[in-house]
């Protein structure tokens, strides 16, 4: 697939108009985003940010919400007194009810007849038709105009493919940005020049010179107060589908051939596509459903999911999902993946570790450690690589212990790092596609996950309990175990 990626002058006026201007994704991550965007220039000089709720409020009011809810989620070094009040400058609100065509042209009224306008839909998936729709029916979409799409995208293939059926009718692929802020991460896109402009890690990132790859996002929070929406979605859908199996992409892609969004995104749709399906013998034996129970989080005792706010009773979803994938292809023959993610784990990490073959032959002993060579990328809550190697441990003999080479991005490369969601919002109004999902590679990721929900329905799997503050059920470790492996806490 081909798309002609648009790009923005410098100079042309900006209208970001934000659907669900007032919910909790725009209070946290957009409108702090916007602003720390905004202190360092690069937002064009005539930028207006127009939220957009079903609250009737004026922009006063707004404004006393965004200086109630949102600027305590600012950075506070980077917070300007004058700076913070020439963004609230930037702002307005428009009252709409999604579903009243009327009311668009209300917003209408609001935007610059000349300006780029992207619109954020920060809403729930099922009104992303009906806005596209009224947005196109009032005149708002012009040739220019760019639609960011917010995940759930979907809540299966059939969902995906109508979502991206209705976006499409009235944006063409290349005005499409499915969000994905994993990929804004810059750790995630400095992994592309780690493996393709570093010529020790060049040869070797292939089988047989990788032993397995283990990708990790844990959660020391519970759902809090998104018990309604994640009973119904679960950790399959909610991270292993999208942010998960982004990051498998980055690591096992083929080197596209240029930096052009469409080459990146040809190379990872073919990796979604080379992941073997999985039977349900293999979904039985490969993958792991959890579900937290009362524990202790950093030393705080918490609740169990079942107990939780608005969750059913004997409530059967996920919180916890460990499984192995593997990509039928050549460079990845017989290297397992293995993703993990979970709610009210042990403390919040999200990492990839690159476990390394083994030497087929030695005349050094191993030592009494665990003595493999790891790459890991630790994606947060610090951004870092360290390279786990073996060098001789002090005295006598050649007894062998383990030791890191360890890179501090944020130490050794001076200037301030953009948030995921600022990089991203960036690149929208640049016109840059290539760290958005494309509609091809979304339909493939379902693909491959669908039957993997419907295996569980039919095998009547019930998630296993692990205890709050652990690392998941121990039946993750036994996946590991069958090979031979441990996971990065346990090695």
């Amino acid at each position: 697939m081909t798309t002609h990626v648009p790009s923005s002058p410098a100079d042309q006026p900006l209208d970001m108009v934000i659907f669900g201007g007032a919910g909790d994704l725009s209070v946290r991550k957009l409108l702090p985003a916007l602003y720390m965007a905004h202190l360092h220039g690069s937002l064009p000089r005539q930028t207006r940010i127009i939220a957009v709720g079903r609250n009737a409020w004026s922009r006063e009011q707004y404004l006393a919400f965004v200086e109630e809810l949102s600027r305590p989620f600012v950075d506070a070094h980077a917070l300007d007194a004058g700076a913070w009040e020439r963004f609230l400058a930037l702002l307005d609100y428009a009252c709409v009810d999604f579903g009243a065509p009327d009311d668009y042209a209300h917003l209408a009224e609001k935007t610059c007849g000349d300006a780029l306008r992207v619109f954020y839909l920060a809403t729930s998936p099922n009104l992303f038709s009906v806005i596209c729709y009224n947005l196109a029916a009032c005149g708002l979409v012009d040739s220019h105009a760019r639609v960011v799409l917010e995940k759930p995208l979907g809540h299966d293939l059939a969902s995906a493919k109508a979502i991206n059926a209705s976006v499409g009718r009235h944006f063409p692929e290349a005005r499409i940005y499915r969000i994905d802020h994993y990929l804004g991460k810059e750790t995630v896109q400095n992994l592309m020049v780690l493996r393709l402009r570093n010529a020790i890690f060049g040869t070797l990132w292939q089988a047989p010179y990788i032993k397995s790859v283990q990708i990790t996002v844990a959660e020391s929070v519970g759902v809090g107060s998104r018990a309604g929406f994640y009973d119904h979605t679960g950790a399959m859908r909610d991270m292993i589908q999208n942010h998960l199996l982004q990051l498998l992409c980055i690591v096992a892609m083929e080197p596209p051939v240029s930096l052009d969004p469409d080459a990146v995104r040809d190379e990872k749709l073919k990796v979604l596509r080379s992941l073997r399906p999985m039977s349900r013998e293999m979904i039985a034996r490969d993958t792991v459903r959890g579900q937290y129970a009362a524990g202790a989080v950093d030393g705080e005792p918490v609740r169990g999911y079942l107990d939780e706010p608005d969750v059913p009773n004997g409530s059967g979803t996920e919180t916890f999902v460990a499984l192995r994938a593997q990509i039928n292809n050549w460079r990845w023959a017989n290297v397992p993946f293995f993703l993990r993610t979970g709610k009210r784990m042990h403390r919040r990490r999200s990492e990839i570790v690159i476990e390394f073959a083994d030497m087929p032959f030695s005349i050094i002993p191993n030592g009494p450690h665990n003595c493999a060579n790891r790459l890991v990328i630790q994606l947060q809550p610090e951004e870092s690589i360290q390279l786990q190697m073996l060098a001789k441990e002090p005295g006598s003999g050649l007894r062998v212990l383990p030791v890191s080479l360890n890179l501090d991005l944020q130490q050794a490369i001076a200037g301030r790092r953009a948030e995921a969601y600022e990089r991203l919002l960036v690149d929208v109004i640049r016109g840059r596609l290539t760290h958005f999902m494309r509609c091809d590679e979304l339909e493939a990721a379902w693909t491959w996950v669908e039957p993997i929900l419907d295996g569980w329905k039919a095998l009547g799997d019930k998630p296993r309990s692990y205890t709050a503050g652990t690392y998941g059920p121990a039946a993750s470790s036994a996946l590991m175990a069958r090979e031979g492996m441990l996971w990065a806490e346990e090695a």
